[in-house]
């Protein structure tokens, strides 16, 4: 059976030659997918970079910020990474702080993220100690006067004196990544003053509204993106629960039966669906209906 993760958002550019030095990381959010063989370095001694063949990112589409459900996944306030005490903060609106700003690449990638997703170093994603994840910032390089928009899904960096760590392709944008550190300024977005996933998705269902409107290839999902609603012990219940959504949301809802933990589960999934506005848009009025809370997977 196939491995199942959490969702991260992709995009990939192309070659070029630029030196990479080494990136400076978060701490991992999870452990090795296999078990380390022997010779292996551990991953706390290996060394974070870019790619082995450079890719250059700089015209990647940015990202259009949208309001996102604040979720319980990477949210947990206080917690205390290295003995220090860390409060994930209420409300994002007038946050605007200055410090300096490392970047993770290869180490990290594909692994998941604090809040579940999944680390995509050519996304234009940071990690940040106490915004609220999802969220979004406005980081500018100090240096150079670059400034680029950022979504925050992860933890870190817990390093003395650095206040966000970005994506390779972010740090790319602004300049930094053959410094490895460079001094930013870091302002959140204020939610409310975003639209929300449904109103960016009927701007884009509208051609007049849509002309002018930049492809943001951020937000394109990998292929096989479910919304899982639910794991049922019974066939008959999960059956149900399919025919509800099917009729609530008109997406293809499937159920897929799997062994856990020697028992049979019956997973009820949507879609797939193919683009992340789509996919908040769909989680929040799932929520919104009663049905639990879903969880996004790569199967």
């Amino acid at each position: 059976m196939k491995k199942t993760i959490v969702l991260g958002a992709a995009r990939v550019g192309t070659a070029f030659l630029l030196t990479i030095l080494t990136a400076c990381s978060t701490v991992p959010m999870k452990t090795a997918d296999k078990p380390a063989e022997k010779g292996d370095v551990p991953f706390d001694q290996q060394r974070d970079s870019g790619p082995a063949v450079p890719v250059d990112m700089l015209a990647t589409p940015e990202v259009t910020p949208v309001r996102e459900p604040i979720g319980v996944a990477g949210n947990r306030s206080p917690y205390v990474v290295d003995g220090v005490r860390y409060k994930v903060l209420n409300k994002v609106k007038g946050y605007r702080e200055r410090g300096h700003a490392s970047w993770y690449g290869t180490k990290f990638h594909g692994r998941k993220t604090a809040n579940g997703e999944v680390y995509n170093m050519y996304a234009l994603s940071a990690a940040h100690k106490t915004l609220p994840l999802p969220s979004y910032a406005k980081v500018t390089n100090l240096d150079n006067g670059r400034s680029i928009i950022v979504r925050i899904n992860d933890r870190g960096p817990f390093v003395p004196g650095r206040i966000i760590d970005l994506s390779y392709t972010a740090a790319q944008k602004l300049g930094y990544i053959n410094k490895g550190v460079a001094r930013v300024e870091v302002e959140a977005l204020d939610p409310e003053s975003l639209p929300s996933a449904n109103e960016t998705l009927a701007m884009e269902k509208d051609p007049a509204a849509r002309k002018g409107l930049p492809e943001d290839a951020s937000f394109k999902l990998p292929e096989n993106t479910f919304l899982q609603v639910g794991a049922y012990s019974s066939a008959g219940q999960a059956e149900e629960i399919r025919g509800q959504l099917a009729a609530a949301f008109g997406y293809p809802v499937s159920v897929s039966p799997v062994k856990s933990g020697g028992k049979m589960l019956y997973r009820v999934r949507i879609g797939p669906i193919a683009q992340q506005r789509a996919l908040v848009a769909l989680r929040e009025s799932v929520e919104q209906q009663k049905f639990g809370q879903p969880q996004v997977v790569v199967d």
